[in-house]
């Protein structure tokens, strides 16, 4: 869904100085894995750009722009059977499209790592995307809250959803 009552979300996370920006981007991105890339890659930042996208109340994806090194992790390989955006990721991670009967768990995918140098592990990473009672965005929030730009991330969020702050 790309239409403004969309609750799917995608922002951009850089650092400028010693400080992490968040800015929304178009909710299109999360059904455009190249472009949502291509914007990652147009943002000069210190250390890298980060994009997170939150896909209704499916699952999310992570996407670390260093350099000529991109990283993508997907927190459930399942929503691959319905979602753009997922199928995408894992043709990125040259992995196949997991069959019906291969459903019955939430599996991520892709670089568990992501953001281990930045002091969330690989462990705390699968644990958060793991966790059925969390809906994408809360899923983000934590991963932003770790890695040291929650609040950015939140005024960025409301900004994406036209929520009065």
């Amino acid at each position: 869904m790309t239409d403004s009552e969309s609750d799917d979300v995608a922002v951009v996370v850089y650092r400028e100085d010693a400080t992490w920006d968040v800015d929304p981007l178009p909710p299109a991105l999360t059904e455009d894995l190249a472009g949502f890339i291509q914007v990652l890659r147009q943002q000069p930042s210190i250390g890298g750009t980060i994009g997170l996208a939150a896909v209704e109340d499916d699952f999310f994806v992570a996407v670390r722009v260093i350099g000529a090194q991109t990283s993508v992790f997907l927190s459930d390989l399942t929503a691959a059977v319905d979602w753009p955006l997922a199928r995408q990721v894992m043709a990125y991670l040259d992995l196949d499209i997991p069959e019906d009967e291969d459903l019955d768990q939430v599996l991520p995918a892709g670089d568990l790592s992501i953001f281990a140098d930045l002091g969330l592990d690989e462990m705390d990473l699968g644990m958060i995307a793991g966790n059925l009672d969390l809906f994408p965005d809360e899923a983000l929030a934590i991963i932003a809250s770790k890695l040291g730009f929650g609040q950015a991330y939140e005024r960025a969020l409301t900004l994406a959803l036209g929520r009065v702050p």
